[in-house]
């Protein structure tokens, strides 16, 4: 790869190098998700109709001088969106055996077809997009490729695996209460979190199987914070927007970090130095409201869960199960509470931004969730710091530890008001090399 470009560009020169190299790149990434140590990237893989796609993209974009953004890069797709002719199973063994294959593609895959992608297949992920870890009980638990002795966290398990193995350059997830930010943080790779209003709305999620409507997101993993705006312009029509300067951010400080890790302490603070060096000015903000985003996420997500999944518990794991039934056992009267506690939470939110252009804080207070081990204290951790951008709608973009000299599994979020997606994504494009 040459070091002034990014994947994604590197990419499209070696493509465009010759009339068979598009052939042979797919061929390479086929074989790559193939030899998987783990066998849990994908719930299906699309190993053979990958090449064959390869064959025929020159005819569906002849004008090679003006082909689409994505053209010939070889994506994954988490396995709660439709592609035609597949089973959407929300790695589900229940719901691999009861839906029908999807009659049409979900728009996202649409999206992504449109866009000259080639998709590598769909990807495993925790079992109805209900988890953090990437443990599955129907599918198995999705490993990472770079360590086997490591869970991906999830909800979007394979996908993070098939951008961290090489089987995928990019992959498509959902984010919810973080199921983009913790996989991309503990895999060591760039996130995207579109702001919720970005990706809702019958449209943009048709095709696609909800965890909870009220915070479910799309997103995106990837490897080099570069390629951001161009992905989020050719899936999302994201304005690509110039690197902003002067920026205010806001940090979380101590009292909320009391959890963290020691190396993603270490992480966090070079992240800070780094945006220092970059013009942007950091002040601290008050999280004390923070520390109840669990308490209000939570039986929203298991109220809507519960009434998608009705009737179909007891086919699904027994941690989900359980959280299922929780859900189903809330009245109206308490659900009404919490939404109101979700109102003013926004508020309260939205008066940051009126401070600062981004907010940042670490993805996740962990650096690795090992296997085989309970994670329950984990998932618990991981949702105080995951769920305040989710009840808040906010885009998010996570960067790398590993970018500044940090351990694998260490990252930030940075976080930006609602719809402020374009200027977001531009500032973390310009964190990608030094200043």
């Amino acid at each position: 790869m040459t070091a002034d470009l990014t994947p994604i560009q590197s990419l499209r020169r070696e493509i465009a190098s010759s009339p068979d190299a598009l052939v042979a790149i797919e061929t390479r990434f086929a074989a790559i998700a193939n030899s998987n140590a783990s066998h849990n990237t994908y719930v299906l893989s699309y190993s053979i109709e990958s090449p064959r796609r390869a064959e025929h993209l020159p005819n569906l974009f002849p004008d090679s001088q003006n082909r689409p953004p994505l053209y010939g890069i070889p994506i994954s797709i988490k396995d709660c969106f439709d592609v035609a002719g597949s089973v959407t199973s929300c790695a589900s063994r229940f719901y691999a055996e009861v839906n029908p294959p999807a009659a049409k593609n979900s728009w996202v895959a649409q999206r992504l077809l449109d866009a000259g992608a080639i998709l590598t297949g769909k990807t495993h992920l925790h079992q109805l997009a209900y988890g953090v870890t990437g443990e599955n009980a129907d599918y198995g638990d999705c490993v990472q490729p770079r360590d086997a002795a490591l869970l991906t966290g999830g909800s979007s398990s394979g996908a993070a695996a098939s951008v961290q193995e090489g089987s995928a350059l990019v992959a498509i997830g959902t984010d919810t209460g973080g199921s983009v930010r913790v996989p991309s943080t503990l895999c060591g790779l760039a996130g995207y979190r579109a702001s919720l209003a970005v990706s809702r709305g019958e449209e943009r999620w048709a095709g696609g199987y909800h965890l909870a409507q009220t915070f479910d997101t799309i997103g995106i993993l990837f490897q080099d914070l570069r390629d951001a705006p161009a992905l989020a312009n050719a899936i999302f029509d994201i304005a690509l927007n110039p690197h902003p300067t002067k920026v205010r951010i806001g940090f979380t400080g101590n009292e909320f970090l009391h959890d963290c890790e020691p190396q993603v302490r270490n992480a966090y603070e070079a992240w800070k130095q780094r945006l220092t060096q970059h013009g942007a000015t950091l002040s601290p903000f008050d999280t004390t409201f923070w520390n109840e985003g669990p308490q209000i996420y939570s039986p929203i997500v298991a109220g809507e869960a519960a009434a998608i999944h009705l009737g179909h518990f007891q086919h699904f794991e027994p941690a989900i199960a359980e959280r299922l039934a929780l859900g189903a056992s809330i009245t109206a009267a308490e659900l009404a509470n919490v939404r109101n506690r979700l109102e003013q939470f926004r508020l309260q939110t939205s008066a940051l931004f009126g401070q600062f252009d981004f907010l940042i804080a670490p993805s996740i207070p962990v650096s690795k969730l090992l296997t085989g081990r309970d994670h329950t204290e984990s998932r618990k951790a991981i949702l105080r710091y995951t769920t305040p951008a989710s009840l808040a709608g906010l885009p998010a973009v996570t960067l790398p530890g590993e970018l500044i000299g940090g351990a694998l599994g260490t990252g930030v979020q940075l976080l930006a008001a609602p719809m402020h997606d374009a200027p977001l994504l531009a500032f973390a494009s310009g964190l990608a090399a030094n200043p």
